[in-house]
């Protein structure tokens, strides 16, 4: 039952890229980290005081960031670019697409501050497009972990995953509650099952589908909650074994409706079990400033908005 599901306390996931990172590193002498001017940010002191050399300050120049990792990998290295989600993706999206992408280079592509929850520093730096962007992009998996353990775990299991990877985490102190939990790469992660609802989320918003999953059961509704923290490649049959016992569906991201989780979703539906779904993510907007919290209420991601769009499309079965 997810009422069985409590936080162990509360941590930013930037932290648990910056432990994940960290503690790889000291069994693979391949991972090197670079950074655009944000080591601080982005939680790199432990890697770089362990491991001096194997840092490389590339300074507000976030495509050569991006060229100096490709060129790394030639080398037998594991690059991890580390900046803001905003300068990882629409800053430098030629060169990922250029230089990795499409030679199917080894490159980890660290993205923090994602979303809205990126708060007080507003629109120019809340990117709500980037899994879009990335997830186009051939051959690139897209990741986003939701909370500090999950994070690290990712930020540790990329290193041993050949391949581009978009790694894709946030800013706020959020709940912790996937400790000790198995994670892979291209595999949902089940909360709950139920036979009412599938409610499919990733990163901060799977505490949001939590929370509402528990509201909706003392309602009397089963619900299926299931962590998408794998965007790409998707694990299609958690989705359709998920749909065949609910019949609907409500996708939940801290991104635009259009070209996310929700999109990847009802693609699956739409090919093999079409069913109802509702979507909560922002509405094709850019975000603003203010608290996390003000923002996830002010633009529709709230508990009470999942709540309600899980009632709504039971209705619609």
């Amino acid at each position: 039952m997810l009422k069985d599901i409590q936080p162990t306390g509360q941590k930013d996931t930037r932290s648990g890229f910056g432990d994940g990172i960290a503690a790889i590193a000291r069994t693979n002498p391949n991972v090197v980290a670079l950074t655009a001017d944000l080591a601080g940010s982005l939680k790199l002191n432990q890697f770089i005081k362990e491991n001096p050399d194997r840092f490389i300050q590339c300074g507000i120049a976030e495509a050569n960031m991006i060229g100096v990792a490709a060129g790394l990998t030639i080398g037998g290295k594991i690059p991890f670019t580390t900046t803001f989600a905003n300068f990882s993706t629409g800053r430098v999206y030629d060169q990922i697409r250029q230089s990795v992408a499409y030679s199917g280079k080894n490159v980890k592509i660290c993205a923090s501050h994602a979303g809205l929850t990126l708060g007080e520093d507003g629109a120019t730096h809340q990117i709500l497009e980037d899994i879009g962007l990335m997830k186009m992009l051939p051959g690139m998996t897209v990741i986003v972990p939701c909370d500090y353990e999950q994070t690290k775990a990712a930020t540790m299991a990329i290193a041993e995953y050949e391949g581009p990877v978009y790694l894709r985490f946030g800013r706020p102190v959020w709940p912790i509650f996937t400790g000790g939990m198995p994670f892979e790469i291209g595999k949902a992660q089940i909360f709950s099952e139920g036979t009412d609802v599938s409610i499919f989320a990733c990163g901060h918003m799977v505490w949001k589908a939590i929370e509402a999953g528990k509201e909706l059961e003392a309602k009397g509704i089963s619900v299926e909650v299931i962590n998408i923290h794998t965007i790409k490649p998707l694990d299609e049959a958690a989705v359709i074994a998920s749909l065949k016992k609910t019949k609907c569906a409500v996708t939940v991201e801290e991104h635009n409706v259009l070209g996310g989780l929700g999109d990847s979703i009802a693609q699956v539906a739409a090919r093999h079990i079409p069913v109802p779904i509702e979507f909560i993510g922002t509405n094709d907007t850019f975000g603003e400033s203010g608290t996390p919290t003000q923002l996830l209420e002010k633009y529709g991601l709230a508990t009470p908005n999942i709540v309600a769009a899980a009632e709504k499309v039971m209705a619609r079965k």
